[in-house]
């Protein structure tokens, strides 16, 4: 079973030499700095742009993953986190795909200590044989049946659970752009730094899985607090897993549908609230601020593959589109969203702890959220202060270099057409360098 942040790292991470753990204690450690040189920006940067001008960013995260097996089928795990970190531009703008996934959790050059996890994971065998589980983060090492029903409550993430990938999940040992380790269209329930209050079904049986869960929101959106009166406002996810061989390679199949309820503001009437002042331009989210009221839904339908091509080579593909009526609650800005990409181990040039990664992304936004940046106005992360509007487009590629069984250093690009949806601005190139620890 994997995890965010931490599924992925089966890839790299120690596995335990017992079969069976009663507790666990790993930890990790990242620092990713990044930089983009200047970049054409005619009409001078908006009040929520990307800085045209050579800029540069950094974060750092240290996480201790503690668990234990309070009894039979159960597991509680704890993450206590210390983070750090300036984005571009000294605030998070300027992107619909951000191009480092620990930014979220970063709040500024003095180190935060906070909770990142508390929740209790229980597990319901129902035959089919058994199947091995290896020592991880946030996975002690034992077996559990094919066949089971597997139950999450606390705090976590909703990306603990839904949306997993082999090839495209994690940031910290993989893509860092955001739009490659989740649908960058999927605006799930969570707090600031993409956590919450919530629980989570599953149900498997042969090459079959049904997840089933609901988490708090922010109590505005993009936040820090929580609201948890789950009856009235929520985030619902429902996901199929489909397991296959492929021309003997493995690879799964997912569909996902989520629905947030929260008080939002509509984009609709936000711009009817710009028209009726005379198209004046924001110096911040207040036009969407005004207008909330009431609570809305907000929707949107995904597919996720996964496939290996062989052993050492992996694709994947995720889509999604989202209806774009109201403002973001709690992810980035993009109403429809691409990725796809491959994922290659250095097996074949005798490095096979190291990773070559390549993809794609395409991010789209409704017309109501267009018309309304073209009405000058502004959202939480974006607003140029007018917009001439395409698809924003980024190509990632990376090398991350093992340097030994418990350290990898990454060269990370990222080249992103019509930042922010502008096609005014740009292009924009960014360069990275990333050092990952594990322990």
């Amino acid at each position: 079973m994997c995890w965010l942040g931490l599924c992925v790292l089966t890839t790299h991470a120690l596995a335990s030499d017992d079969d069976y753990e009663d507790t666990t204690a790993k930890y990790q450690a990242t620092y990713n700095w990044q930089r983009h040189p200047a970049f054409n920006s005619p009409r001078g940067d908006g009040p929520n742009s990307l800085s045209s001008s050579s800029n540069t960013m950094y974060t750092f995260s240290a996480t201790a993953h503690w668990g234990m097996r309070p009894w039979q089928g159960g597991e509680l795990y704890f993450n206590p986190e210390v983070v750090t970190g300036v984005p571009f531009t000294g605030a998070l703008v300027g992107l619909g795909s951000f191009t480092n996934g620990e930014i979220t959790r970063a709040a500024g050059s003095k180190p935060s200590f906070y909770r990142q996890r508390l929740f209790l994971r229980q597990t319901w065998g129902n035959g089919g044989g058994e199947e091995k589980v290896e020592s991880d983060f946030n996975q002690l090492a034992g077996t559990v049946d094919k066949n089971r029903f597997v139950l999450t409550v606390g705090n976590f993430s909703t990306l603990d659970v839904f949306d997993d990938n082999a090839y495209a999940k994690d940031p910290r040992t993989q893509f860092m752009n955001w739009g490659n380790w989740t649908y960058a269209s999927y605006d799930y329930a969570a707090d600031a730094r993409g956590y919450g209050w919530g629980f989570a079904a599953e149900w498997y049986q042969d090459n079959w899985a049904l997840r089933l869960g609901r988490m708090s929101t922010p109590v505005t959106p993009n936040v820090e607090a929580v609201d948890l009166a789950l009856a009235q406002h929520f985030g619902d996810q429902v996901e199929f897993e489909r397991s296959h061989l492929l021309g003997d390679q493995p690879g799964k199949v997912r569909v996902l549908y989520y629905h947030d309820r929260a008080i939002v503001a509509s984009f609709n009437d936000a711009t009817r609230y710009l028209q009726n002042l005379g198209y004046p331009t924001q110096t911040g989210p207040q036009a969407l601020i005004n207008v909330r009221a009431g609570n809305k839904d907000k929707t949107g339908l995904g597919v996720n593959i996964e496939q290996a091509i062989t052993p050492d080579v992996g694709f994947f593909l995720r889509a999604m589109k989202s209806d774009g009526l109201t403002e973001t609650l709690a992810f980035t800005e993009a109403d429809g969203s691409l990725s796809t990409g491959f994922l290659v181990k250095g097996t074949a040039w005798g490095r096979g702890q190291d990773t070559v990664g390549v993809a794609f992304m395409r991010d789209t936004l409704s017309d109501q959220r267009i018309n309304f940046l073209k009405a000058g106005g502004v959202s939480f992360f974006i607003g140029d202060g007018s917009l001439n509007y395409a698809p924003e487009r980024v190509l990632e590629s990376f090398y991350s270099y093992a340097l030994n069984r418990n350290a990898w250093v990454t060269l990370d690009h990222q080249y992103i057409q019509n930042p922010a949806y502008n096609a005014d601005r740009g292009a924009v190139k960014v360069y990275a360098v990333r050092l990952h620890l594990e322990y």
